[in-house]
């Protein structure tokens, strides 16, 4: 039954999108077969843990492993942390309440942005390893740099309107998802200078303001079409247990906070001015 189930919920977010995202998660290399959605899917699902290549950086204690189903080899991290607080100090002048840390949102996180038709965070599975419920995450291959080193190199890479229109994607989903943990690190360039965006187990507050509205300045304009058209029936049924309704209704507030502040640069600049075509 839960196979079906998940099965199903892929079935719904490709064909909500028409996009198969996993062809743009590298999903082979040159001596690899190229994946479906669903093959993906089933291959984080099952393929067995054959190494552990140590913890990596950051407070969560996420893994990076390696997974096989004998035909498949690929790398995947695997992210366990599920912690909530009432009240947390974030720092000497920074309290959160209903802090929540956890793996769901690496999940959710993916599935929001497929339906978003966005193709650049990786897919998140949900499955128990050793023993505890966890986000096993499909590794990036071909890595370029992380954000830190290209803010240090001060590159736009060779295409700037690009690396700019990706910059633009971030921000507007990162307001979305209300993420309150995006930095230099879980923000990755491939060698074809695409940005991915990992790691988003500390988004999806119950915050309905906007953070940081300023930084909403132009839109892709499919993500816009998408988000416009999110209802909360749709993102209940994609979602499954990675967001709870109160969840689900803080992200349709921002939706509108989002969309009604685009709509009103567009009435003030053009539609040209503020929406445009992400080249792939």
């Amino acid at each position: 039954m839960k196979f079906a189930r998940r099965t199903a919920v892929l079935a719904l977010l490709v064909g909500v999108c028409g996009i198969a995202p996993c062809l743009a998660q590298n999903a082979a290399t040159a001596t690899q077969p190229v994946l479906t959605p669903q093959e993906m899917e089933d291959f984080l699902l099952h393929a067995k843990i054959v190494a552990k290549k140590g913890t990596l950086k950051g407070v969560t204690q996420a893994e990076r492993v390696t997974l096989s189903d004998g035909r498949v080899t690929h790398d995947a991290q695997i992210q366990d942390v599920d912690i909530y607080k009432a009240l947390f100090e974030v720092g000497p002048k920074n309290t959160e309440i209903n802090f929540k840390d956890t793996y769901r949102y690496n999940i959710a996180g993916y599935r929001l942005s497929v339906l978003l038709g966005l193709d650049n965070v990786p897919m998140s599975v949900q499955r128990t390893v050793e023993g505890k419920p966890a986000a096993v995450t499909w590794w990036i291959d071909d890595v370029l740099m992380e954000e830190g080193e290209r803010q240090k190199k001060k590159t736009v890479g060779p295409n700037p309107a690009r690396t700019s229109s990706y910059i633009h994607i971030m921000r507007v989903f990162d307001e979305l998802i209300q993420n309150r943990d995006r930095n230099a690190g879980n923000i990755i360039w491939t060698r074809d200078w695409t940005m991915w965006m990992v790691d988003h187990t500390r988004a999806f507050r119950l915050g309905k303001d906007l953070l940081k509205p300023e930084l909403l300045e132009r839109c892709e304009r499919t993500l816009f079409e998408r988000m416009r058209g999110l209802t909360a029936p749709a993102l209940a049924e994609a979602m499954g247990e990675s967001l709870t309704k109160q969840e689900i209704d803080a992200l349709l507030a921002r939706r509108d906070a989002i969309v009604t502040l685009f709509d009103s640069k567009i009435a003030q600049r053009s539609e040209a001015a503020v929406l445009y075509a992400l080249v792939r």
